[in-house]
């Protein structure tokens, strides 16, 4: 546990909290959860309990893990690389490949330019 940071250190840091309505045979309640904290999550009946709970497991769920050492994912700690793949029917990629070729710029120009608008 050396250099382990505290549990005031987590709590001040921006993790994203959820709070979702839903509907299960008939009865509605609110689930709510940590989206960086797998398993840190919590149910009420409204709105406001949920989220409400949701401050005391959030609490709890960090406490445990620096008692047991356990890795505490932080917000914001994703990579995106800037690649991914999408398959296409092959008349939209000719199309897109017709019209890049139109405005005098590559294939993958022309679809950033679209997916950027």
């Amino acid at each position: 546990m050396e250099n382990q940071k505290d549990i005031n250190y987590y709590l001040e840091l921006p993790y994203t909290f959820q709070v979702k309505r839903v509907e299960d045979d008939g009865t509605v309640y609110y689930w709510a959860s940590v989206k960086e904290l797998d398993g840190c999550h919590t149910s009420g009946v409204t709105w406001e309990e949920a989220y409400t709970e949701l401050l005391t497991v959030f609490r709890t769920h960090l406490e445990i893990k620096l008692e047991y050492g356990d890795p505490i994912p932080e917000p914001g700690q994703e990579e995106y690389s800037g690649k991914f793949n999408l398959r296409v029917p092959k008349s939209l990629h000719r199309e897109l490949a017709i019209r890049a070729a139109e405005e005098n710029v590559s294939l993958n120009q022309y679809c950033l330019y679209k997916l950027s608008r």
